[in-house]
């Protein structure tokens, strides 16, 4: 069953989560937008949901999308704005159609029908009330597979605390190693320190990857690092936090699939793809590491 609070429980956590939404405080942004009264977030989101896309998806992480697809849900806007976003249609034009929280728990209970092993929220920070609220309909309903927070790694420690029992996997970024990285690429000061908070915080909650008889993800905590060329997201510095500051053993993803969108060819460090040996340097780097577990 997915999480493991009771209705009750469930619906006291949308009634705090939705009072955090205006003025806004849930991410570590605070931009403080009054959200209910209209005005959009620094993410670009107002109080409703704007979806993008909900289908099987075939291409994540095999814990994920397993055989049959994993049920993502894809939600326009982020509170990052990254300049070499892959999905910057989505995230930064906000591309998609108002969806109600009965039409999204619709779509979560007709996913689990045709077969997904989870439901995969993407880049959910911005819109959690909304989410967690459809999410106790579709669960009245019968809606009984696993909860995927899949986010950019940009997360408050008060959201993610009324989280505990509703989401089963975690599956953050972490994007880069230092501070000014983040600020030059993704507009925020602060990256790691939050990121890190998160990161620990989710650990906490939900362990390394538990997978059932077949390799599905079932809980825990999946961590994707992408590979920048130049070593720009200081891949060292992000792998040696999860090698050292976490108690136990963490699953990561080293992602090779760097390659210039959006606004990178605006920048001259990222206007070409990853090379190989770039990608395969830092891969031998997480191998090295004790207490790592890749995940392709």
């Amino acid at each position: 069953m997915s999480g493991i609070l009771g209705a009750a429980m469930l619906r006291d956590r949308v009634h705090e989560l939705y009072d955090l939404l205006d003025p806004c405080r849930l991410c570590p942004r605070r931009c403080m937008a009054e959200r209910k009264s209209g005005a959009f977030g620094e993410c670009g989101i107002g109080d409703e949901l704007v979806i993008s896309s909900v289908a099987l998806h075939h291409g994540e992480e095999f814990p994920i999308s397993g055989f049959f697809g994993s049920g993502t849900i894809f939600l326009a806007g982020c509170n990052l704005h990254c300049v070499f976003c892959q999905n910057f249609e989505i995230s930064q034009l906000r591309q998609g159609e108002l969806w109600t929280v009965e039409q999204t728990a619709e779509a979560m209970l007709r996913l689990e029908t045709a077969g997904a092993h989870n439901i995969n929220w993407v880049s959910p920070t911005h819109v959690v009330p909304m989410l967690v609220d459809a999410l106790l309909i579709a669960r009245r309903q019968g809606l009984r597979i696993p909860l995927v927070y899949n986010t950019g790694g940009y997360d408050s420690l008060e959201v993610l605390r009324l989280l505990e029992g509703i989401v089963d996997v975690y599956m953050p970024d972490m994007k880069y190693g230092d501070a000014p990285t983040a600020r030059l690429l993704s507009g925020v000061d602060d990256y790691p320190l939050h990121n890190h908070a998160a990161v620990r915080e989710m650990y906490r909650q939900v362990g390394p990857l538990d997978c059932d008889s077949r390799g599905i993800a079932q809980s825990g905590l999946l961590v994707r690092h992408l590979v920048l060329p130049k070593d720009q997201a200081r891949s060292s510095e992000v792998l040696a936090f999860l090698d050292h500051e976490l108690p136990g053993p963490a699953d990561v993803n080293i992602m090779d699939q760097y390659h210039p969108a959006h606004r990178a060819g605006d920048y001259s460090s990222l206007s070409r793809r990853l090379s190989r040996s770039e990608f395969q340097s830092a891969l031998d780097l997480a191998r090295s590491k004790t207490s790592l577990r890749i995940i392709g």
